[in-house]
């Protein structure tokens, strides 16, 4: 899944020993999923990074309430979550990219 590919990719970047893709609907394994799996592997906090283009519902309404969620449920991983990609410059500088990509030679 590129989801996966992505986040495998940023996890080796950063020198990330610990990481899990998440979703939150119709693919495995949801957020609580992930991080279950991430504190068995030893992880005592987790940083969710929201891969959404805009604020949406799920980043106004279900995100919240899941990372709520898996705070109450598993009370010995600390959970944070960083800005999305909404409004992030390097957007411009990725939208540029793929249009130059595009352009006859």
């Amino acid at each position: 899944m590129a989801i996966e590919a992505v986040a495998r990719t940023a996890a080796e970047k950063a020198g990330f020993s610990l990481w899990r893709a998440a979703f939150l609907e119709l693919a495995e394994p949801n957020l609580l999923s992930a991080v279950r799996e991430l504190e068995s592997a030893g992880a005592r906090s987790v940083v969710v990074m929201p891969y959404f283009l805009t604020m949406g519902i799920h980043l106004k309404q279900d995100l919240p309430r899941l990372l709520a969620e898996a705070t109450q449920a598993i009370p010995g991983v600390e959970i944070a979550a960083t800005a999305p990609l909404d409004g992030h410059p390097s957007l411009a500088d990725i939208i540029i990219e793929r249009v130059r990509e595009s352009l006859p030679a």
